[in-house]
């Protein structure tokens, strides 16, 4: 399976495809760039006669074929037209060594760029074999990126960074988590380590969840202190035997030591989770409720996630290109085709301008892609312009946009 979770969203209208890069991707591009050089930099493509010619490695057989004729399909859309690169189209099947293969036959047949794979496992194996030509990967898994090799897929760490400014925003000063065991909570453990550090924040509150029950329990009894907070009334109560004033003794439990919290499961399995929180005094608004962007689709309308925060692209550019997919295609894409089309699409804004090296894929303005503003960071990190949506029993909705500008 694909290792990052995304979401579709249904088509509204026809749109004619030739209108998609000017109305998504923004073809004109700015000249001014004062990004820093990469530590090992992307050599700049040898210039060749005609048309440059771009790879796209997607698993065109195997079980993700559909996926990777869908990502194919995608990338055409991004490259019509009169003077675009060539697509040059190779088979992995899902296979890191076949992957490796055939990035290096298409850069021994002339390619500047190339644009996949798709899997964490295939990008470790293209970006040792690229020599120098950048990769555009559509996976989601940061372990993979590295100078000249930028992953494209959503990560934990951009939804992460974009929640805690909004929380710091909000005036909140420390954000706790209860994260799952993984990769995935690995993730999202660092990014709110590096977020709060930014922001300025409290370091975060973190405890992890095991498979023992009365794990998550156990965490939010342990984060909340509730214990010795709820130790404190009775303690109270009892002080009145020995004098001490009514008022005195019905002063309020003490708030939790945070005011957001982090979780990281679907909604349908945070149901009892989400009846426990209250015992805790983990309640909204005195603490802010966040989570994933797979929240999207399936937070809205939980009577108890009303009022929580989740990061996640705008939806609205997203629908130009559904559109324009299912105009030519007659299908709505699969979630991960948008990234097939990005990349496509910045490797044609640089090939027009005759400048595909790391200068220019690492401009400080960064693309406007399928689903918003993209910046190509020196390191291979990709940051993402996420809007901050609002769960409501009603539909969700946005209540902080995304940023126009990563800088």
């Amino acid at each position: 399976m694909p290792d990052q979770i995304r979401r579709d969203h249904r088509v509204r209208a026809s749109l004619a495809p030739s209108i998609i890069l000017a109305a998504v991707l923004g073809l004109s591009a700015c000249a001014n760039d004062e990004t820093a050089p990469v530590t090992q930099p992307v050599q700049a493509a040898p210039a060749q006669a005609g048309p440059k010619k771009l790879a796209l490695l997607v698993p065109l057989t195997g079980p993700n074929a559909n996926l990777g004729e869908a990502l194919r399909r995608a990338a055409t859309i991004a490259l019509a037209g009169d003077g675009a690169p060539l697509l040059d189209v190779r088979d992995t099947g899902g296979d890191p060594t076949r992957a490796g293969a055939a990035a290096r036959d298409a850069i021994a047949n002339g390619d500047v760029m190339i644009l996949g794979p798709l899997t964490a496992a295939e990008t470790a194996v293209v970006g040792s074999a690229a020599e120098g030509t950048p990769v555009l990967a559509f996976t989601s898994d940061t372990a993979a990126a590295a100078p000249g090799v930028w992953t494209l897929g959503l990560t934990p760490r951009q939804q992460v960074h974009r929640l805690v400014t909004a929380i710091h925003d909000d005036g909140r000063g420390h954000i706790a988590a209860i994260l799952p065991d993984g990769p995935f909570g690995d993730a999202l453990a660092q990014g709110l380590n590096e977020a709060t550090a930014d922001t300025g924040m409290a370091p975060p509150t973190i405890r992890r969840l095991s498979d023992e029950p009365g794990s998550f329990d156990n965490a939010i009894a342990e984060l909340s202190d509730a214990t010795a907070r709820h130790q404190a009334v009775k303690d109270r109560i009892a002080s009145l035997k020995t004098g001490a004033s009514a008022e005195d003794a019905a002063q309020p439990t003490a708030p939790p030591p945070f005011d957001a919290l982090l979780l990281a499961e679907p909604p349908a399995t945070l149901d009892p989770v989400l009846r426990s929180l209250p015992g805790y005094d983990v309640v909204m608004p005195g603490v802010r409720l966040v989570g994933p962007a797979f929240w999207s689709g399936q937070a809205a309308g939980h009577p108890r996630l009303s009022g929580a925060w989740y990061a996640a692209p705008d939806p609205s550019a997203l629908h130009i290109f559904n559109e324009a997919y299912t105009a030519k295609f007659g299908t709505i894409p699969p979630a991960l085709a948008s990234l097939a089309f990005d990349a496509a699409a910045i490797a044609r804004v640089l090939a027009t301008q005759g400048d595909i090296s790391s200068t220019s894929l690492t401009r400080s303005e960064g693309f406007t892609g399928a689903e918003g503003l993209l910046q190509l960071m020196p390191d291979g990190h990709v940051r993402r312009a996420l809007a901050i949506f609002q769960s409501r029993a009603e539909g969700d909705r946005i209540v902080s946009p995304a940023p126009d500008s990563l800088n």
